[in-house]
């Protein structure tokens, strides 16, 4: 009977770790990378925000969407990128007010009608950098399936 209780708690914890990585309508963060979805649904659209496990810092946010709130200029495009196996570019932006704060967006076409914009903010390099990788590393399969 211990042995029944023990698999059991075994298969809930695995199930609840596999769920932190991919929420069905969120893409699949990658399964080292200590990060969570926190998922906020509205109409017409999904927004996640990866949250660090150690600090509860959020890494990136992506807003799935009919029609993207960010809009590319290729004059501030900075570098490239490949996100769910495409090309891509990120972009520099900036927040107003926000004084060191250093921002990257890009846009990931799902299908005909969604969009993923995918931004990052960071105050150094390092974490600017840790936060496009990973951005990098999503993958969009059961979004495109999902999303309606």
């Amino acid at each position: 009977m211990k042995t029944k209780t023990l698999l059991a708690s075994a298969i809930l914890l695995m199930a609840g770790h596999a769920h932190a990585q991919s929420t069905g309508s969120c893409p699949t963060l990658p399964a080292n990378s200590g990060t969570a979805w926190e998922r906020l649904e509205g109409n017409g659209y999904t927004f996640c925000k990866a949250i660090r496990d150690s600090d509860g810092h959020q890494v990136l946010a992506v807003m799935i969407t009919g029609d993207a709130p960010f809009k590319p200029r290729r004059a501030n495009r900075i570098q490239e990128a490949r996100i769910d196996g495409d090309q891509n570019w990120w972009y520099r932006s900036e927040l107003s007010g926000s004084v060191g704060i250093e921002v990257r967006e890009t846009l990931v076409e799902l299908d005909s009608r969604h969009v993923a914009h995918i931004s990052a903010r960071a105050t150094n390099e390092q974490d600017m950098s840790q936060a496009m990788s990973l951005a990098e590393a999503l993958r969009f399969d059961d979004v495109r399936v999902s999303i309606n």
